[in-house]
């Protein structure tokens, strides 16, 4: 599955892309905002990764520029422990700022509609505002909740701040599974 933005590509992640993923993320200022990824980061958790499939309903998306392809960092939706669809995402340092998360998230809603998901989940550490900040931008509400979240690249718990999202039932949607 591909989506183009204005200023992206979002396309899987390929074998080939493990170094300037690894590039990326591997900034602990950029891990310590994740609760997936170790610190540190080594060439086998990058190439694992870009290797890695998803299940079709569940996609994870390279960001690229649209008119380079150098890697921005990546998004994607997937199943949490909850049984709820849960979207994450990271970009790379050298890319805050410049709205790339919030132009992705919008893109990545609009794919979980056409893939049949009616709510979409998201959290942010307590200590990273700006991640809030791109996820009320694209519409998600803060449930109220706050919870403790193991993130593996800081090694240790932290709050998180949880937030949620209702989405459109798509009408094509909505006759083949009824």
């Amino acid at each position: 599955m591909f989506h183009r933005t204005e200023r992206l590509l979002l396309r899987p992640a390929w074998p080939e892309d493990w170094p300037a993923i690894k590039a990326g993320i591997a900034d602990l200022a950029v891990l310590r905002n994740l609760a997936s990824a170790p610190h540190p980061y080594h060439d086998k958790d990058a190439q694992r990764f870009a290797s890695s499939v998803p299940p079709a309903r569940f996609p994870r998306f390279l960001l690229t520029m649209a008119d380079t392809a150098e890697v921005v960092g990546t998004i994607g939706i997937d199943p949490d422990p909850d049984g709820r669809t849960e979207m994450g995402y990271w970009v790379a340092r050298q890319h805050w700022g410049q709205g790339f998360a919030t132009e992705a998230g919008r893109a990545v809603l609009e794919m979980a509609c056409i893939l049949g998901h009616t709510q979409i989940a998201a959290a942010h550490f307590v200590d990273n505002p700006a991640s809030g900040a791109v996820l009320r931008k694209i519409g998600f509400e803060p449930t109220g909740e706050i919870r403790e979240r193991f993130s593996l690249g800081r090694g240790e718990a932290a709050s998180s701040v949880e937030y949620a999202l209702d989405l459109p039932v798509l009408a094509d949607h909505a006759m083949a599974t009824a």
